[in-house]
């Protein structure tokens, strides 16, 4: 059966653990369109080009083109998913302070951690017939708390109908870019105060040992004195609000003309230190957050963007809720650690 054949239906969007856009690719495999013109488009695409609706560029279509028919009025939600989910990604920092991410199917998780001391993780000589060390690895006491966060598409559909979808995907952008500062606060509050299982990160202030300097003030030195305190692991990220940030790039150790040069080319920041700066507004002044982010964090996620699908195949937009549930776990302890300035 040829994709311009398939029937689409209300139904695809709740087949048991699969998404709209799996329901689709196993009815009409992207593999079976190797070394034709449709070679690189997935199914849902194709479904837009069945149907002639162009989502993109100065010749978009209006929304009402997806309720042409029944068949096609079955794509707006994903093409609403799937514009949100283009927002999250836009410009997000996840990825960059994230160990790994696990995918569930219920909303409850339980991570693990291992508990080992400061004897166990040194290298040790093993002797002939002697034990050798061991690393227990032990499930956490409490479960991973997850968010579901979200934003309510408000807008009848008389309002938007002629709308170009174009633009309309602008706005379900920045939608997709609230929802992902949601999930980025939720991160940044785990880094700190921990996922619930007593292992909130050290703090540490200036002027108050092992930091030197006075209260108020940051100097290279003190973040060279922080970065010491992350051994045996890497300080190769830090998260800091824009009073931190403009703190720290105004230090004369900061002033290497290729920090100015990469800063201006790609937007980003390199640093004497070698850790990457990250600015977010998700970070409490006068705070800095470093971390290691090979250990530090693990992102739980409750399927991906899920939209109230039967209102927005009906045109009933009134309230049609567009929600993305997460959490987060901390994974090392010690890879994560504060800095008050």
């Amino acid at each position: 059966m040829g994709f311009d054949a398939l029937k689409l239906e209300k139904g695809m969007y709740h087949e048991g653990g699969k998404s709209f856009t799996q329901v689709l690719e196993s009815l009409d495999p992207s593999e079976n369109y190797k070394g034709t013109a449709l070679e690189g488009t997935d199914a849902f695409q194709r479904q837009l080009k069945r149907f002639d609706i162009r989502v993109k560029g100065a010749y978009s279509d209006p929304v009402e083109k997806f309720f042409r028919t029944s068949d096609s009025s079955v794509l707006f939600p994903e093409y609403i998913a799937r514009s949100v989910k283009q927002g999250m990604e836009d410009n997000n920092i996840l990825p960059k302070i994230t160990a790994t991410v696990t995918t569930i199917d219920s909303r409850d998780y339980r991570s693990v951690y291992t508990d080992a001391s400061d004897e166990d993780k040194k290298l040790m000589d093993v002797a002939e017939g002697a034990s050798i060390p061991a690393t227990e690895v032990k499930s956490k006491s409490n479960l991973i708390s997850l968010n579901k966060r979200g934003r309510m598409l408000v807008a009848s559909y008389e309002a938007i109908r002629f709308q170009k979808l174009d633009l309309f995907s602008v706005t379900l952008r920045q939608i997709g870019s609230y929802i992902q500062n949601m999930h980025l606060a939720d991160a940044i509050n785990v880094l700190v105060s921990g996922d619930g299982n007593d292992n909130a990160a050290t703090q540490y202030a200036i002027g108050t040992s092992p930091i030197s300097g006075t209260s108020g003030t940051l100097s290279y030195k003190q973040l060279v004195e922080f970065w010491a305190q992350f051994d045996p692991y890497e300080l190769n990220t830090f998260l800091m609000p824009n009073d931190a940030m403009i703190a720290t790039m105004s230090l004369s150790e900061f002033q290497n003309p290729l920090t100015g040069i990469n800063f201006q080319g790609t937007g980003s920041l390199s640093t004497p230190l070698g850790a990457e700066l990250l600015r977010t507004n998700c970070v409490e002044n006068g705070t800095i957050i470093g971390l290691d982010r090979r250990y530090a964090l693990e992102m739980v996620q409750a399927g991906e963007v899920s939209v109230e699908y039967d209102k927005l195949i009906d045109r009933q937009l009134e309230r049609a809720a567009i929600t993305s549930t997460s959490g987060f776990g901390k994974i090392m302890q010690e890879a994560a650690k504060v800095l008050v300035i």
